[in-house]
């Protein structure tokens, strides 16, 4: 009987019980339940499986074999299938402004967990009512499981309010800290979120957490790899490049193009969004569905705030110190960019330990960029489609009339003067972000010999070279560009070569003029 492709729950049971599609990552959960008390940490982005791996895990401790029938795990001899008490949370229903709502929630979640196992808990503060129910429960039933699931979502609600997440903070900190405490009672936890604070900052005193994010071992523990995809979709991957007209192995190479390429270790193994993938498979047409997974909206008024430069994100380099110190009162951007899944690993180099991070495929980028357009500049969403057709029209004729006067003039005058930031940088990434959106091909910042061009635009038959000035002229900014002579890699090029000056009026916030040479 043909499985039924399914992306609204995440509940092993359920899956496995209505014939909805799995993909077998039981390997995975053996190698962590065959740990002596083992204790776990993993860091994935939103809607990538994390909650269905505890779900998984949830069935397996409630000792329910029958659901495994089939799968990696079910006939491993040297196993047990033994029903454990289980106290699992799920932070992400916990959403809350403050600390004191956050802690009431917790203290409802323990007295539900409780009342299902008929024990009476009643310790006045979360952290000890977790105490209480895992002692409790451990007398009545023997050793424990706990798994949490997004255990950083009150972190992220209050990012940007340092005062009340430092609250939160300490009170995670507290509560997390009993599982250490409590180890003698437990037989197994697992943690999910989508950040990877420091153990300073959260887990101080749970240190021995077996911390997976990372892990060579477990790089596709959450997502899909080619592999998966062609084994257990193969029907609507043939059906699919049918409808769409398309060869199978054109069919593979778009879905490539646009869904894959995430990667969350040293080793070179990628993986689809298993969300995405599925239900590409199962409306059976290309879209981008990553916008479904929920505005970053705390991502991006910390990139406004910190006057963060979006131009380096393509092809951004970090050393690996940045994945382990992640501190909640020094947010850094790039890792939290990276945990959210808006930039993935691209390389690795093992010689100086340094990672080069860019948008993992065309669906996340095109979501983050409409994100930051949306967010970033005034143009309704309404007006973007037309703005786009005139920028299109006027760059592959060369009419940058259409492209200046009919575009970027009216869209900077429409930014409002109270977050103008006088500086060229502002202006540069308005522009990057505009053209990002074209689908033309957009180089910014293109490091040359002496100095480096503000921006690149490339079409079929015309290469732009844009140079930008704040209060002087467009005659010092054409100069610039001769006497850097940043045009020389695009000599053999046999696209014509366009310099472009731009000066912009701090005061106004417009374009106060423009000059372009069509040759060189």
């Amino acid at each position: 009987m043909r499985k039924e492709l399914n992306t609204s729950t995440y509940n092993f049971k359920r899956i496995i019980e209505k014939n909805c599609m799995y993909v077998d990552k039981t390997e995975y959960l053996y190698k962590l339940i065959m740990k002596t008390n083992g204790q776990f940490f993993l860091s994935r982005p939103r809607r990538f499986g994390k909650s269905l791996t505890l779900s998984s895990l949830e069935s397996y401790f409630l000792g329910e074999k029958e659901l495994f029938k089939g799968l990696y795990i079910y006939d491993k001899k040297d196993i047990e299938w033994k029903k454990y008490p289980i106290i699992k949370l799920s932070l992400n229903a916990m959403s809350s402004t403050n600390v004191d709502v956050l802690e009431k929630k917790m203290l409802y979640g323990l007295e539900d967990i409780a009342e299902d196992y008929d024990v009476v808990v009643n310790r006045e503060f979360a952290s000890e009512r977790f105490k209480e129910l895992i002692r409790k429960l451990y007398k009545k039933y023997g050793e424990v499981v706990i798994l949490i699931d997004e255990y950083d979502k009150p972190i992220l609600d209050n990012i940007l309010n340092l005062e009340e997440v430092i609250k939160i903070k300490t009170f995670l900190k507290e509560f997390y800290g009993i599982i250490k405490a409590m180890e003698p009672y437990l037989r197994f936890t697992f943690i999910t979120g989508v950040s990877k604070f420091t153990q300073v900052s959260v887990f101080s005193d749970l240190n021995n957490l077996d911390d997976l994010t990372m892990d060579v071992r477990y790089a596709t523990i959450c997502g899909f790899t080619q592999e998966e995809c062609e084994k257990y979709f193969a029907e609507w991957i043939d059906e699919n490049a049918v409808k769409n007209k398309m060869s199978r192995t054109n069919y593979l190479y778009k879905l490539k193009d646009i869904y894959n390429g995430i990667r969350f270790s040293k080793k070179e193994v990628y993986v689809y969004n298993p969300v995405s993938f599925t239900k590409s498979m199962e409306q059976g047409y290309f879209d981008y569905y990553w916008f479904e997974t929920g505005t970053p909206t705390f991502l991006l008024k910390l990139l406004k705030q910190k006057n963060y430069d979006i131009i380096k994100f393509d092809g951004l380099q970090l050393h690996s110190r940045i994945f382990s110190s992640y501190e909640i009162e020094k947010i850094k951007i790039e890792a939290l960019l990276y945990q959210t899944g808006y930039l993935t690993i691209k390389d690795y180099n093992p010689q100086n330990d340094v990672y080069t991070l860019s948008y993992p495929n065309k669906e996340v980028k095109t979501a983050f960029i409409e994100y930051l357009t949306d967010y970033f500049t005034p143009a309704d969403s309404s007006e973007i489609p037309t703005l786009l057709d005139y920028l299109v029209e006027g760059l592959i004729e060369n009419d940058l009339k259409k492209v200046f006067n009919k575009v970027l003039k009216v869209f900077y005058a429409k930014i409002e003067y109270d977050i103008r930031l006088k500086h060229e940088k502002y202006y540069q990434t308005i522009f990057y972000i505009l053209f990002m959106m074209l689908g033309v091909r957009i180089k910014t910042e293109v490091k040359t010999n002496d100095g480096r061009m503000d921006a690149v635009v490339e079409t079929k038959t015309y290469i732009y070279i844009f140079e930008f000035k704040l209060n002087k002229s467009t005659q010092e900014a054409l100069a610039q560009i001769r006497e850097k002579e940043y045009y020389n890699k695009y000599l053999l090029d046999k696209r014509k070569l366009v310099l472009v000056g731009v000066n912009f009026n701090s005061k106004t916030g417009e374009i106060a003029d423009w000059k372009a040479i069509n040759t060189v």
